[in-house]
């Protein structure tokens, strides 16, 4: 039974879903994207607003000229926008425009690492320990490695967080720990971390968190809560891109205190208040971490997005995606030959993204065959989540050291579904009936496609 049938047409709303794709056959039908974990397509509303002020675009900040000023007030708007719409405390976080979520996480890793000693590994300093998860997208997991001593949280069988490892975790490192980073929603599972319960211990054991919400902001309500709250979350990041604003910015919040101390991470134009041939003063945040000329645009369609989103609602957008996810869901399991991964819905609390798999058929194959037959598109592979893709599948070792050593070896992985609020329940029964036709003749289909 579908939970919830929405009076809104959310397609409406977004670009390109009418867009017709050729088949393997070469017909065209109307396509059907369900990657929105990987990137979304951009809202009317996000074309129009960039188009319509494309004639007053000027370059920001220090310019005279009545463009610049426009400008100017445009792009530190938008920061007040982002602070609003995830709940930030404006007294104290800073926000700083970037590329990506990636940028982001990188930035924080650099700018904490100039707090410590340079990291010997095997040798204990004070402070150099993070703490992240073995679900983490590799963009939050590589920056930490080099800089720290790292050690992962671990997830039991369904790829859900084991807090009771964190506590012990946070205990075996007590007094060292600097940071826990952790995702919000997994971009493998859709499983969305309890982070406000994570911060409160985190914060009992004199650390900071940092929450990647890439695949949490687009789609549930989120707040991180005023900075004298023990749920507070220290950094926050995400990327513009997967919330209908795909042109190329990302944004990281978190103490403006940090961001005073130190150096950045590039420096250049924008980034000083005065040089000297002997001596450099830096800005102050944000401009300090925002070198060079700034994606101006990109934070215009952010800006836009967030407009839309609060217009259309978090709440509607949640209830809407968990009801194709459960109807996909209860779809995948009458289909004897299907594996869905994490499918756990009444102990789960997740995102619209659902990873499976079918007996008999090769993920990247299945994903081929969705997109020639159908012209659905889906992901396949590990996302970028190698550790918690293997763990969730139960590869071997031996399995992995045989892929590793034989890159002509097919490499586990999955066919991941994952939605955005313009999805609805009609192109959910579409997947279900060619999936259905898929499992019936997978020989035949796999032949097809070899």
């Amino acid at each position: 039974m579908r939970l919830l049938i929405s009076k809104v047409n959310y397609q409406e709303l977004v670009e390109g879903v009418d867009t017709p794709v050729s088949l393997r056959n070469g017909k065209k039908v109307t396509g059907i994207n369900f990657d929105n974990a990987a990137t979304t397509p951009p809202l009317k509303a996000v074309i129009k607003e960039i188009t319509d002020f494309a004639p007053l675009y000027s370059s920001i900040h220090r310019g005279a000229g009545y463009k610049s000023k426009i400008s100017s007030e445009k792009y530190e708007d938008a920061r007040e926008k982002v602070l609003q719409f995830v709940g930030a405390d404006n007294k104290q976080d800073v926000v700083i425009f970037v590329k990506n979520a990636t940028e982001a996480i990188n930035k924080v890793a650099y700018r904490l690492s100039q707090e410590n000693q340079p990291y010997i590994k095997g040798q204990v300093n004070e402070k150099n320990v993070i703490l992240s998860t073995s679900m983490e997208h590799h963009s939050n997991d590589l920056p930490w490695r080099g800089k720290y001593e790292v050690d992962y949280i671990d997830i039991d069988e369904c790829g859900r967080l084991i807090f009771d490892d964190l506590i012990a975790k946070l205990e075996k490192y007590k007094g060292r720990v600097k940071l826990v980073a952790v995702t919000g929603a997994s971009n493998v599972t859709g499983y969305i971390n309890p982070v406000h319960r994570i911060a409160e211990w985190t914060h009992k054991y004199g650390a900071k968190i940092l929450v990647d919400g890439s695949q949490l902001i687009p789609h549930v309500p989120f707040s991180m809560k005023p900075s004298g709250s023990s749920k507070h979350i220290d950094f926050l990041v995400f990327s513009a891109h997967k919330m209908y604003a795909p042109f190329g910015v990302g944004v990281l919040i978190g103490p403006k205190e940090v961001f005073e101390q130190g150096s950045p991470d590039y420096a250049g134009g924008g980034t000083v208040r005065a040089v000297t041939p002997d001596l450099v003063i830096w800005n102050d945040p944000p401009s300090k971490d925002e070198a060079g000329t700034p994606n101006l645009m990109g934070v215009i369609a952010l800006s836009a997005s967030i407009r839309s989103l609060n217009s259309i609602g978090m709440k509607n957008i949640d209830k809407h995606e968990r009801a194709l996810t459960h109807q996909l869901i209860q779809g995948l399991k009458t289909i004897d030959c299907i594996e869905v991964y994490c499918a756990d819905e009444e102990n789960l609390e997740r995102v619209g993204i659902v990873p499976f798999n079918m007996k008999g058929i090769y993920h990247e194959r299945l994903a081929e065959i969705l997109a020639g037959e159908a012209g659905i598109a889906v992901r396949s592979g590990c996302f970028c989540a190698h550790p918690y893709v293997v763990r969730l599948m139960k590869v071997t070792p031996a399995k992995i050291n045989s892929v590793l050593d034989n890159p002509q070896e097919p490499k586990p992985g999955m066919v991941r579904i994952s939605f955005g609020m313009y999805n609805n329940h009609q192109e959910v029964d579409r997947l279900l009936e060619v999936l259905q036709e898929i499992a019936k003749d997978r020989r035949r289909y796999t032949k097809n496609y070899s």
